[in-house]
């Protein structure tokens, strides 16, 4: 029974009313209740009462609809919260396993404390870890928690047999829903005995790693049918390793041993192996303690310098030389690379860089471990800041389409859920569509990209306090505009750091500026189509990786703008002059209006205005110093002659 429900049927009943500790007042708001629900983590079942109660009171319909809205919203809060808990309760128990590691000395009680937290946070029936036995050819149990069936208990199971079976001959994770209908492993009398006297239905197994052999297999069951999600496979897998890294530091610990039984001629070289062994044993410490007090990748890195006495170096897997990057991983050791030794630094299958010990071609066995380890706790570290950042760039993409999308959301809800992620909603935006350009081979290599692509776009916004969500094929930001920044400018920054970030083209089209989103709901959706809009432009001019905004596109901009800005156009095409006649009391406008409408002729212009032809010369210079010299060119003689027929049309108005 989870706490939620030992929690709910703890309190005493009050017939059909409310839950004691939540009113339902009609002076008050409707999520009042339900912040108090979860301010006391009830349960799911409780958020059902405040409406409830309101139906039976008789209240309005729209006070109803208020709560069913704020119920659903709560029960997404709790559930993020719940999910928050979770995770955490994953990572603390993985370094909790890692600190075990580090200071080992049982390795049955590490062995034990592993599949008891396994069990704990996959919510299985059953936990059990199975080792190979060399000597007679078979695999036996070595730790079960759950258990209740004695033979179970005490099966040894032929190499090859049942799903274990399957998982040492493929060195992968294998689930079954149901283990008596799934006919992929040989099934056996002992084993499907065994199985059948513990009641098991579901049964996932992953297996124990040294380099690339199988020594074991760790399980997770139930006595009903279930799916294993993807999350609970990785973190049964993170298990696995910690109970390999311990097998293998604890058969580390039995060699020593023996090694000084039967070597007591050599007391230097075994003085010599012990002060190797306490190094070790003082970097598992260190790392254990830059876990427990979050430290990161390169702290790590600094701390294995020390303890190795030489330069050790996080590299990314691209940077890493392939080919020993390749071979350590498929080892799962530290090789040789010259003067250096690189140690993978992997999870699941997945490169996500190495450890590069610089300059130390002699490395003793010991300090090799010492490496690896030090590679292990590494990768560690990343999956943990990768499940956080990954869990940040959902919150931020579900803000960014609620935005779009739900228009009648509560501004104050909006408003506290980008304060939590540092996001001011308050202050001027630009939004930017981002999409890629180059064509991909394949669906799946096009995913992968579009992944990649939000990524950066999700880790930019994390930076710039702004939010990010993959929509339409591509990418929208909501970037918040600085005081002497434009929106130009932020689209072809954005569009530099994008591309960079994913080695590919990418192209951005940004809005106008927008301000007071939640004052005006429908704002963001058009800016997001403005943007769009800029966006197909930009790859339609062939302009492919570069980034731009509406007024970037001359008179065009007035068809590519959500809101026709032609005061902006006409300011921005012949604002000097109209401000010059304005201040001199010039007719220079005039003049420009003759001079187009007689063909670009100074001649027949003197001749329409009734001036001297040097009249007009001195006007055309002075236009030119106003608008620049290209004033004349083609594309800026059309928007020029647009920009003074649209004043002309304006100009009733101002007077």
């Amino acid at each position: 029974m989870s706490r939620d429900h030992v929690q709910s049927a703890g309190r005493p009943a009050t017939g059909s009313g409310a839950p004691t500790g939540v009113p339902v007042t009609s002076d008050g708001g409707a999520e009042t209740p339900f912040l108090e629900l979860l301010a006391r983590d009830a349960a799911a079942e409780a958020y059902e009462q405040p409406a409830l109660l309101a139906r039976a009171e008789g209240r309005p319909a729209d006070r109803i609809a208020a709560l069913e809205h704020a119920k659903l919203l709560a029960l997404r809060v709790r559930a993020e919260l719940e999910g928050r808990r979770r995770r955490e309760a994953e990572l603390s128990a993985l370094f909790e396993t890692a600190h075990d590691l580090a200071g080992l000395r049982d390795v049955d009680a590490v062995l034990q404390a592993i599949v008891q937290r396994a069990r704990s946070l996959l919510g299985t029936d059953v936990a059990y870890l199975s080792l190979n036995d060399p000597a007679r050819g078979d695999t036996y149990m070595r730790v079960t928690e759950g258990s209740v069936a004695a033979r179970f208990q005490q099966l040894r199971l032929g190499m090859g047999e049942g799903l274990g079976g399957l998982v040492a001959q493929t060195a992968r994770p294998y689930v079954t829903d149901d283990y008596f209908k799934d006919d992929r492993f040989q099934h056996t009398l002992v084993i499907d005995s065994g199985v059948r006297d513990e009641g098991l239905v579901a049964i996932l197994g992953v297996p124990l790693m040294l380099g690339p052999n199988v020594i074991g297999v760790l399980f997770a069951a139930d006595r009903r049918a279930r799916v294993f999600e993807r999350e609970q496979i990785a973190l049964l897998g993170s298990f696995a390793a910690l109970a390999a890294a311990a097998i293998d530091t604890a058969n580390l610990l039995t060699e020593t041993r023996s090694a000084l039984a039967g070597l007591e001629r050599a007391n230097e070289i075994i003085r010599d192996r012990s002060a190797v062994i306490e190094r070790a044993s003082d970097v598992h410490d260190r790392l254990a303690e830059l876990v427990l007090r979050g430290g990161g990748v390169h702290d790590v890195a600094a701390a294995v310098s020390q303890v190795l006495a030489g330069a050790v170096e996080f590299a990314e897997a691209d940077a890493a030389p392939a080919k020993a990057l390749e071979a350590s991983r498929a080892e799962g050791h530290a090789v040789r690379h010259g003067d250096d030794w690189i140690a993978a630094v992997a999870a699941g299958g997945e490169l996500l860089g190495a450890l590069v010990l610089c300059g130390h071609p002699g490395l003793d066995p010991v300090d090799q471990r010492t490496l690896e380890r030090a590679a292990m706790v590494t990768s560690l570290l990343l999956l943990a800041r990768r499940s956080a950042a990954e869990a940040e760039q959902r919150v931020r993409g579900e803000l960014l389409d609620d935005l779009l999308d739900a228009r009648d959301r509560d501004p104050r809800l909006l408003r506290d859920r980008a304060a939590r992620l540092h996001a001011d909603l308050d202050a001027t935006h630009v939004v930017l569509a981002a999409r890629l350009d180059d064509p991909a081979v394949d669906a799946e290599q096009e995913a992968a990209a579009r992944r990649r692509l939000w990524a950066a776009a999700s880790h930019l916004a994390a930076t710039r306090h702004g939010l990010a969500a993959a929509r339409d094929g591509g990418t929208v930001l909501l970037l918040p505009l600085g005081p002497a920044d434009t929106a130009t400018e932020l689209a072809r920054r954005t569009a530099r750091h994008l591309g960079a970030a994913v080695h590919e083209r990418v192209t951005v089209g940004a809005s106008a500026p927008v301000d007071d989103l939640l004052a005006h709901p429908d704002a963001l959706p058009a800016a997001y189509a403005e943007g769009r809009r800029c966006l197909d432009a930009l790859r339609l001019l062939g302009r492919s990786g570069d980034g731009a905004a509406a007024q970037d596109f001359g008179f065009l901009g007035l068809l590519l703008a959500g809101e026709r800005d032609v005061t902006g156009f006409v300011d921005r095409t012949i604002g000097p002059v109209v401000e010059y006649d304005e201040r001199r009391g010039t007719e220079l406008l005039r003049t420009l209006d003759a001079y187009f409408a007689c063909g670009m002729s100074p001649a027949r212009t003197k001749d329409e205005l009734h001036v001297h032809v040097n009249t007009v010369a001195q006007r055309l210079e002075r236009v030119a110093r106003l608008l620049g010299d290209d004033w004349q060119g083609p594309e800026r003689a059309l928007e020029i002659q647009l920009a003074l027929r649209l004043h002309g049309l304006a100009a009733p108005e101002r007077h």
